[in-house]
């Protein structure tokens, strides 16, 4: 293969419709909400077969995963978020497929040396990082010992997961989301098959954790042979500096930071809710719930934004720029918006109903739901921040995003360190939810001040319209949780106790089932979304 550009031809990847970005987070958001509903399994037969309290079994094993979910997001997700889609989706509209194809290549080169030098040096390093990692855990305790080999054992997730990001951005790029979204169900499976058979918490952390490696194998298998298919040809080879290395490196460190914001905030909290047994598996628990609308929503419509966003930018359509950006808005906060109103009136019923049996206790899920409801507050900005950074990446402006993080992180050391001595764990996740408005306040503010981007008058009036709508909603579902008694007597009557599924659970599923068949109307109704609108929509889906 040579450096030289191909020549433009019929198979070059072409800009999608302006209505492709609907379709695009459409199929992300369907295979992510699958990978999501598996992850809720995982995590059901985690807090069953490990607890939080109760036992060290469990906030070892999510310090092991905290740790190089950490590195992933820095050098993997956030990196090539930030830097190299836009690089690559530039190369193959301006250099053709060979080209960039080549700057692939050298970047993944680069990547998993880098990240594979990370991982033996952790490994090595592991016994003195964990008192950084998870200071709380105490030196030579048994919590101390296992958080130690679990996270060594776990640590060869991250160049797995570098490579499985990389490709995924390559796919993208070429707009094609279908395996990206569908490799973390690969990570949900491989978990399950490992936890499930075992009968002792510490016998299934250890399990669990020789799962996820197995799991981040077959994900990056997946996604090279999905690369193959695609016609990419993203070689293996050695790492190279080259000058578009250097350069994607240059804007990969501070893009890195930026896209990890909510990452760094997460890692700072289980910091200090390490000084509690059971806090790091707190904050963890309520972390999975308020994921699922920043994995549906957030990350699914960011990852489909970024790639249309920097044709717009590159062309000079500005027009298209802005369509793109008011249309991921507001369909974002359409979504999400009820799912937080939902978190923040119901934080206690979800909790308990999803989470307590075996293992875990009524007491860990009031303290779960103490922290849920500061996360739900949280939740539309750590959709925003996913989508307000695409549009200075898309620019090729990853310092600008660098700067306001660090200023969130700041906030986040500081409300954090105030508030956990003041409420305990719960004000962990409040620290965290106000950094976040803080960060998505500091991006709105340049974005507007320089002229790139500001919501038009219809968006702030469809937002407005929403929030109304996720209101109304969320008195139904704080109504629902007041009067749970009422809605679990007659299940009750009925017989649904003592079971693995019981009147809690059948009670909370009926509620959910509720709020989402009066959320449509609602919003019909405000006026957020127009029937005639949803109907377009649907007539285009067909076509």
């Amino acid at each position: 293969m040579t450096d030289t550009a191909a020549p433009a031809s019929a198979e070059q990847p072409q800009p999608p419709k302006k209505g492709g970005l609907l379709k695009s987070s459409a199929i992300y958001s369907g295979l992510t909400l699958v990978s999501r509903f598996m992850g809720f399994a995982r995590d059901l037969a985690v807090s069953f077969r490990m607890g939080a309290s109760a036992t060290p079994a469990a906030d070892a094993y999510n310090a092991a995963l905290a740790f190089p979910n950490l590195f992933r997001r820095f050098f993997a997700e956030g990196a090539f978020a930030a830097a190299f889609v836009p690089a690559y989706a530039k190369s193959l509209q301006r250099d053709g497929e060979e080209k960039a194809d080549i700057l692939a290549a050298d970047a993944m080169a680069t990547l998993a040396a880098s990240t594979i030098i990370i991982t033996v040096v952790c490994q090595l390093a592991m016994p003195w990082l964990m008192m950084l990692i998870s200071p709380g855990f105490g030196w030579g305790t048994e919590k101390y010992k296992l958080a130690v080999l679990l996270t060594q054992i776990t640590m060869p997730y991250l160049p797995c997961m570098a490579i499985v990001a990389h490709l995924s951005g390559v796919l993208n790029a070429r707009d094609r989301f279908i395996l990206s979204a569908g490799a973390p169900i690969l990570l949900n499976i491989a978990t399950l098959a490992f936890i499930l058979p075992q009968t002792t918490a510490v016998g299934a952390a250890q399990w669990g954790s020789i799962g996820v490696v197995v799991a981040g194998v077959a994900q990056a298998a997946l996604l090279v042979w999905g690369v193959n298919k695609s016609g990419a040809k993203v070689h293996w080879r050695l790492p190279r500096l080259t000058p578009e290395v250097r350069e994607l490196i240059g804007k990969a460190i501070p893009g890195a930071l930026a896209a990890s914001a909510t990452q760094v905030n997460i890692f700072i909290s289980g910091n200090l809710a390490s000084h509690v047994p059971g806090g790091r598996t707190w904050l963890a628990t309520a972390d999975r719930l308020y994921q699922l609308p920043l994995g549906l929503v957030g990350v699914a419509i960011g990852v489909a934004l970024l790639p249309r966003l920097s044709r717009a930018v590159n062309s000079g359509d500005r027009e298209d720029a802005q369509s793109a950006m008011d249309q991921g808005i507001t369909l974002a906060m359409a979504l999400t918006l009820p799912a937080a109103a939902a978190l923040v009136a119901m934080p206690g019923f979800l909790s308990d109903g999803l989470y307590t049996r075996g293992q875990f206790t009524a007491f860990d899920a009031s303290q779960t739901a103490a922290a849920l409801f500061f996360y739900g507050l949280g939740t539309p900005a750590f959709v925003l921040q996913q989508l307000y950074s695409r549009a200075f990446f898309a620019r090729g402006d990853t310092k600008s995003p660098m700067r306001f993080a660090l200023v969130s992180v700041a906030v986040n050391i500081i409300f954090g360190v105030v508030l956990f001595k003041m409420i305990g764990v719960k004000g962990i996740a409040a620290a965290t939810a106000i950094a976040s408005w803080l960060n998505v306040a500091q991006m709105a503010v340049v974005l507007g001040r320089n002229g790139e981007y500001g919501p038009s008058a219809q968006t702030w009036s469809r937002l407005s319209r929403i929030l109304l709508a996720s209101l109304g909603m969320g008195a139904l579902m704080a109504a629902a949780s007041h009067y749970r008694d009422l809605i679990e007597a007659p299940l009750r009557a009925m017989g649904l106790t003592g079971h693995a599924i019981g009147a809690k659970e059948f009670a909370l599923a009926l509620t959910c089932l509720a709020g989402v068949a009066v959320y449509p109307p609602l919003l019909f109704m405000f006026g957020g979304v127009k029937p005639a609108e949803l109907k377009a929509v649907l007539r285009r889906g067909k076509a």
